[in-house]
């Protein structure tokens, strides 16, 4: 038995030896090997675009308002409600209206019965010709003031003009206004008009965008959608107060109805492209917004940290901005795990 026993003990003491040569055999601190993939770099004609932002908004924007100054008397919609073509929109209290027209007719009878009088006095030589040409004047004068009352009457009331939505809503009921001042502020809806991303760019981009353009559009309210869209028009002077150039994108938005305002995002493409050096993703670490790095082999088993920058994504490849001069070749796999401490392998 105790035969046995020493026995199995030489035994474990050989097997614990072996395992110690073995880990003697790789030092601690001794870098793995790391087995990579690498791929000759390469250039491609990227097409230009542009990303801007704005809102949402509509073709033709009306802001209705009465001719005349008053006191609103009722306003008959609210803001984000639907109106169709002709419908009465708001009123103005039209006691004053009223009385003005009536004034102008009193002085219409006025002005006839004088000019009445006064042909039959011109009859018997007792008014000249002078006298029965003024009161004839002043009975002209008298209807075109009636005509003038009885116009401003009739635009004490705001009718729509199109089919369209009220966006918001400046004045309210009771309120003085004057005539011209905005009360209601609307979009038209009709089959002719549609709905607008309107973007504000610099001078260098607005100069390279024309109409016709495509672009993609992301809508904040639709997040997992994306709309086609076109260069409506460009307007030709610099909005003052943000200091940017406007171009108008009209949507394909297949039946949506966003609400004015919604915030969006446009890639425009131009006409004009750019020679890029193409990486894959698998190539990139470290990325951040437009800035990145590679990894580029050094000798036959050492890597380099490279930065790059990047100009855009696809769903293949990245872009980037500037060439990788004097760099024939980069890293595209295990990337994640290396450093410029490594030692690699490159396999095929």
């Amino acid at each position: 038995m105790k035969k046995i026993q020493l026995i199995l003990f030489a035994l474990t003491t050989i097997l614990f030896a072996c395992k110690e040569h073995k880990k003697n055999d790789n030092p601690l601190g001794q870098p793995d090997v790391i087995a990579v993939k690498t791929a000759k770099l390469s250039s491609l004609g990227v097409p230009q675009s542009i990303q801007a932002s704005g809102l949402v908004s509509t073709e033709n924007e009306a802001n209705y308002s009465f001719k005349i100054g008053g006191v609103i008397s009722k306003i008959f919609i609210d803001e984000g409600q639907f109106f169709r073509k002709g419908q009465l929109l708001a009123t103005l209290n039209t006691t004053e209206i009223s009385a003005g027209v009536a004034q102008s007719d009193l002085s219409v009878d006025k002005a006839r019965r004088d000019y009445n009088r006064a042909v039959n006095l011109y009859k018997d030589s007792v008014f000249t010709l002078e006298q029965l040409q003024n009161t004839k004047t002043a009975l002209d004068v008298a209807k075109k003031t009636k005509e003038a009352t009885a116009f401003n009457q009739r635009y004490a009331k705001i009718f729509a003009a199109s089919d369209g939505f009220v966006t918001k809503k400046v004045s309210s009921e009771g309120e003085v206004v004057s005539g011209g001042s905005p009360v209601l502020m609307t979009s038209s809806t009709t089959k002719t008009n549609g709905y607008l991303l309107k973007v504000g760019v610099t001078d260098q981009q607005w100069a390279g965008i024309s109409a016709g353009q495509q672009a993609i559009v992301h809508l904040d309210g639709y997040p997992d959608q994306q709309f086609k869209a076109t260069v409506f028009r460009k307007l030709q002077s610099a909005d003052k107060e943000i200091g940017s150039f406007q171009v108008e994108l009209k949507l394909e938005l297949n039946g949506l109805k966003p609400a004015i305002g919604m915030f969006g995002k446009a890639d425009l493409k131009t006409k004009e492209t750019q020679v890029s050096t193409t990486i894959p993703f698998s190539a990139l670490v470290e990325a951040d917004g437009t800035t990145g790095f590679v990894f580029v082999t050094t000798g036959t088993n050492r890597v380099r940290k490279v930065p790059v920058n990047i100009l855009k994504f696809d769903n293949e490849n990245v872009y980037l901005k500037e060439k990788l001069e004097g760099i024939d070749q980069i890293v595209i796999s295990n990337s994640a795990y290396l450093n410029e401490q490594s030692i690699i392998k490159i396999i095929q």
